[in-house]
């Protein structure tokens, strides 16, 4: 049985067949482990690292593909017929699971001006060493209104939910809800951002700067690497 197959491999490994659940639980769960966010998946990816092949050869039975960043410690899963990071597009492939993130205009939105500044810290060196980039909140909405034409929400529950769920994918990192209250406040883009969303949609949006709107394609470029 395939359950005792991996059972053989894990115990070569020294991981408990009860670990490894763990660790596919938190990966199908979220669809990311970042080892930098926090001590919990700083312990799964140390273990991802010892049971990778296993992890690899469970997922792609149902389709699913894994995105591995060693530089900066993450993990992304894909589902079967999205576009990958340095792979080919899978064809002929339909998924519409939980893997799939849907997201709203106001996050995608963000999501673009996130990756400019990203990409703008970049080529001046304003990186630090895990990757990420800090950010003003003042710098945010600036960018926000100057590419888009856009601001952040003015109910701070609408901010709040804006940004945790931003948080949730992983793509920026704070500690606290109050550190959004203020334009002195800082956030840190993560360097996930930039897989997160392709040259193409960073493209259609300088072409489009002067719109007050999100092109579909714009949209589309985001959606189709989540």
């Amino acid at each position: 049985m395939l359950s005792d197959s991996i059972k053989d491999k894990l115990q070569k490994n020294n991981i408990s067949f009860e670990g490894f659940q763990e660790l596919m639980i938190r990966l199908m769960n979220y669809g990311i482990l970042c080892r930098t966010e926090s001590q919990t998946e700083q312990l799964l990816y140390d273990r991802y690292l010892r049971v990778a092949d296993i992890v690899q050869d469970y997922l792609n039975i149902i389709g699913i593909k894994i995105y591995h960043d060693t530089r900066f410690e993450y993990i992304r899963l894909y589902p079967p017929g999205s576009q990958i990071p340095g792979m080919e597009e899978a064809e002929g492939q339909a998924f519409t699971g939980s893997l799939r993130t849907r997201i709203s205009q106001n996050e995608v939105a963000l999501i673009l001006v996130l990756r400019t500044q990203y990409d703008k810290a970049l080529r001046e060196g304003n990186v630090d060493e895990h990757g990420y980039v800090a950010e003003s909140m003042e710098s945010l909405v600036i960018a926000l209104r100057n590419l888009l034409g856009r601001t952040l929400p003015e109910k701070m529950t609408d901010r709040r939910r804006l940004f945790q769920r931003l948080r949730q994918l992983r793509l920026i990192h704070y500690t606290q809800d109050e550190e959004l209250e203020s334009g002195d406040s800082w956030i840190k883009i993560h360097p996930m951002i930039v897989s997160f969303v392709d040259d193409e949609a960073l493209m259609a949006l300088e072409e489009n700067l002067q719109d007050n709107t999100i092109e579909e394609e714009i949209v589309e470029g985001v959606e189709n690497v989540s």
